[in-house]
């Protein structure tokens, strides 16, 4: 899901009311939303069913540490000192490498960020420990605590551009040592990073990461996640399971089906959201089949703010949109962020033929009750 952002001039008390309304809605209302931000904002319930967030008591200072995570700070009081003693690496609208305050680390991206290989070794050469050095950011979902090799996937996007001999540069940093953690990370941003394809580098970023030892098994859920198929197939080139959220992702029918039988809770309801991104009619009809159902929030980590219904409005998938309705997809369901039902994402996205329908379909079930 992604994060909140604070406004320009954040109100403490504000955000003190926000946690306290979080408190009374886990009390009172028990809607399906509440629990969603609780699990995917608050560590205890990371993987608690519903009725589990439910039946747990929660405190002022839960809903609190809900509220701060919810705008991607780790905690409240971390939080409260973003608000009340700002540095440099809290203003949040200047770019990730304005933002550095270690100089010898903002030196090295510099350096990065110009091409110059020769220089960039010569300078991790007087400092060693620069590439196992990580610097924070708050106030994103993303990009928290990122190493000098994760700069060069241009992901979140600084310049919107990578300088022409970024495969040099990465294979500088590379030679200098990195951890596998640190692979695994620069292998995801540069998998799912829409500056390296349109520079043409992806590919290459992708097998020169995996001939120094990243997983590409780390990133490929992210990767279909984001519509990077080629990347996909090259991830699969270099060993990376087929597994059931890849097969819904690529619309793999018979793959589908023969993992289904084996495959996590996890795995099914992360298809789920796949195949209805991506349009898949015939893998959404399997996962139904087999028991899914439409009116769970995706997944954390997948468009957790949306049901499936919410996705395939928005991307025009209107076999899929009928499926989902016809299966019992709840149309008065709002997404989490800005409170739209699957309708109002038709028409955010100009799918007048989908909002047309689902509106009927409403309208329908109205006169029904």
């Amino acid at each position: 899901m992604p994060v909140k952002r604070l406004p320009s001039n954040p109100n403490l008390d504000h955000l003190k009311y926000q946690a306290k309304d979080l408190l009374k809605a886990h009390a009172a209302a028990r809607r399906p939303d509440v629990a969603q931000r609780l699990r995917e904002f608050h560590p205890r319930f990371a993987r608690a069913t519903d009725v589990a967030i439910f039946g747990a008591q929660l405190s002022l200072s839960d809903a609190q540490l809900a509220i701060a995570r919810e705008y991607g700070f780790p905690s409240w009081a971390r939080l409260k000192k973003h608000i009340a003693k700002p540095t440099l690496s809290d203003h949040l609208n200047l770019p990730h490498h304005d933002r550095i305050e270690d100089v010898t680390f903002r030196r090295a991206v510099d350096l990065l960020d110009t091409g110059d290989a020769t220089g960039l070794r010569a300078y991790l050469n007087q400092h060693p420990n620069l590439v196992h050095q990580h610097v924070v950011f708050e106030g994103g979902n993303y990009f928290r605590n990122p190493t000098l090799l994760e700069f060069a996937a241009e992901n979140p996007v600084r310049h919107g551009t990578l300088p022409g001999n970024i495969l040099g540069v990465t294979k500088v940093i590379l030679e200098a040592g990195v951890e596998r953690s640190a692979l695994n990370e620069t292998l995801m941003l540069v998998s799912t990073g829409s500056v390296p394809r349109e520079c043409r580098v992806q590919l290459p970023l992708i097998d020169l990461l995996c001939d120094h030892g990243a997983d590409p098994n780390s990133a490929i859920h992210a990767a279909a996640l984001h519509g990077e198929l080629e990347a996909v197939n090259a991830l699969i080139g270099r060993g990376a399971r087929i597994d059931l959220p890849v097969a819904a992702a690529m619309g793999r029918i018979e793959d589908a089906r023969l993992l289904l039988p084996g495959a996590s809770p996890e795995d099914r309801h992360l298809a789920l959201t796949l195949a209805s991104d991506f349009g898949h009619v015939e893998v959404v009809r399997l996962l139904l089949d087999a028991g899914e159902d439409p009116n769970r929030y995706n997944p954390v980590g997948g468009h957790s703010h949306t049901t499936p219904l919410h996705q395939a409005a928005g991307a025009g998938h209107a076999g899929v949109v009928r499926l989902l309705v016809e299966r019992g997809a709840r149309l008065d369901m709002k997404d989490i962020l800005w409170q739209a039902t699957p309708a109002d994402w038709a028409r955010h996205a100009g799918r007048t033929a989908i909002e047309a329908y689902l509106r009927a379909q409403d309208k329908g079930s109205e006169k029904q009750e």
